[in-house]
């Protein structure tokens, strides 16, 4: 900011990539549910293994959680105060 960046430049600096990371967590992690359904049958109860609504709620919770993970960073670095960035330096 010190450097004339917007505070949404800072936001998106660092959320873009935790977002990125958790895209491809959710890909990796479907496939591997897809992958094991056929194992945990067993621990299934009343729903199937690709049941169309909680494996899609899985991803948006887990996303929704990444997203607030990294919203918190991404505000408090977007806070700070040029003048005192500059000084810590």
């Amino acid at each position: 900011m010190a450097l004339g960046s917007q505070r949404s430049h800072i936001m998106r600096l660092i959320l873009v990539p935790g977002l990125r990371l958790t895209g491809i967590g959710c890909v990796l992690g479907l496939a591997g549910a897809a992958d094991a359904s056929s194992v945990l049958r067993s621990f299934l109860f009343h729903v199937s293994p690709f049941d169309p609504v909680v494996m899609p709620m899985g991803a948006m919770v887990v996303s929704a959680l990444a997203l607030a993970a990294s919203a918190l960073p991404a505000r408090r670095a977007a806070s700070v105060d040029p003048m005192q960035a500059l000084r810590g330096e």
